[in-house]
């Protein structure tokens, strides 16, 4: 493995803590827990935050992909995003558990998750100059691993350094709830320690130009793009089923922690306890089909996982006992790591190699532009009924609108966007 594919994977690794300790797992449900007044209003508030942040990437994925495409600054733009990244999630140390820091917890959460998500453009655009076509799917499901074993070690270290130990080390308040408080600093300081080799390491595309310039360039390169979906047919109809199942995928990682603990009374040990596992079978689902992906194509590796995904939810929605919800709950992650990591495969694949990131913003818009439509249905859902589970069923719905979707595109394999017109 070379070093610029390390640290490429490596980063996945790295952000592996954000998802898990901040999005899913710990601060999600700390946050309906003890800082909002009540599980239920909690939810609905952090679906709306979710829902703006996601407004918020759809208007700027697209543009500065384009603009870090045709300047020659992936690299930089990653860099600041990561950044950003660390600053927020150190800052949730300072959410207290009432609810007059509900304000700064959505915002704070919000500018994390637009850094997230920004960060991904380009990073995700990287993959295709690392590796062969014929290998991009294994590399990019081996990174998806990665990114499930980073989380579960971060999670496994909040667990045993911070939320278990009684009395508290370090000094912390378990009264104030200093030690979960703790979990949100842990997880940035993992996130700069193994998050910036692939701003070192992984070679720059393209030509430095200036900021001037690479605007003007990238607003040029947007309209091509946009150009090229609207004569690919099979290229808009990928896109707009990923739109679907990742509203889906978006809102089952949201809401996954919050519905555990409200429904079925999880703590926040094991909330943490949940997440170490579903970590684990999310990381050995996403090595597993990193072989399969190569044999079967990446998009019928999508459609398999996401009938799997379907299938337990239902299940999930529909059970009332606690330990079944453990086994359904840790089955679904086998399959979301296959979900994501083989549609990204399959957009590197259409990719121009000189527009990677443009691609990869419209990419993450495809996941965001109506990523606010599943967090707002759940809560209007949860708001209406005073129901996590009913809100949780809306899931479902998006997950089955993708994969109907998915069936219609036309998608051989490695291909270039003048052969994905072809196949139309």
């Amino acid at each position: 493995m070379t070093r610029a594919v390390a640290a490429w994977v490596l980063y996945d690794w790295a952000y592996g803590a954000f998802t898990t300790v901040v999005s899913t797992f710990v601060f999600a449900a700390y946050f309906t827990q003890a800082v909002a007044d009540d599980p239920a209003t909690g939810a609905s508030l952090w679906a709306g935050g979710q829902a703006a942040a996601g407004l918020v990437i759809a208007l700027v994925a697209v543009p500065l992909g384009a603009i870090a495409d045709r300047g020659g600054r992936r690299r930089v733009m990653l860099g600041v995003s990561i950044l950003a990244m660390v600053a927020s999630m150190a800052g949730l140390w300072f959410v207290r558990p009432h609810a007059g820091d509900v304000a700064l917890a959505l915002v704070l959460v919000g500018i994390g998750t637009i850094a997230f998500e920004v960060a991904t453009v380009f990073y995700n655009a990287m993959l295709p100059g690392l590796v062969s076509p014929a290998r991009i799917g294994r590399l990019s499901m081996l990174a998806w691993a990665s990114g499930y074993a980073g989380g579960l070690i971060c999670l496994g270290l909040c667990l045993v350094l911070l939320v278990m130990p009684d009395p508290p080390l370090f000094g912390l308040d378990r009264s104030a709830a200093e030690p979960v408080r703790a979990t949100m600093l842990l997880a940035a300081a993992w996130l700069a320690v193994f998050g910036w080799p692939v701003v070192v390491f992984v070679p720059e595309a393209g030509v430095r130009t200036s900021w001037s310039a690479a605007f003007r360039a990238g607003l040029a390169e947007l309209r091509q793009v946009l150009q090229a979906v609207l004569a690919a047919p099979a290229l808009g109809r990928f896109l707009l089923a990923r739109l679907f199942f990742m509203d889906g995928l978006t809102t089952l990682f949201a809401f996954g922690g919050i519905y555990a603990a409200g429904q079925f009374g999880l703590n926040a040990q094991e909330v943490l306890e949940f997440g170490i596992g579903i970590n684990l079978t999310a990381g050995l689902g996403a090595l597993g089909f990193a072989w399969v992906e190569d044999r079967i194509g990446a998009k019928r590796c999508v459609l398999v996982a996401l009938v799997g995904l379907i299938a337990l939810s239902v299940s999930v929605l529909l059970i009332e006992s606690r330990a079944w919800f453990w086994v359904l709950g840790l089955g679904l992650g086998v399959f979301v790591g296959p979900c994501q990591a083989a549609s990204r495969s399959m957009m590197a694949h259409m990719a121009p190699a000189d527009q990677r990131a443009g691609y990869f913003g419209l990419f993450a818009l495809s996941g965001r532009v109506t990523g606010f439509l599943g967090p707002l249905a759940l809560s209007l859902v949860t708001f209406a009924t005073h129901s996590q589970r009913a809100g949780m069923g809306v899931i479902i719905l998006f997950l089955v609108l993708g994969a109907v979707l998915l069936l219609r595109v036309a998608y051989q394999g490695p291909m270039s966007v003048r052969r994905a017109r072809a196949t139309t």
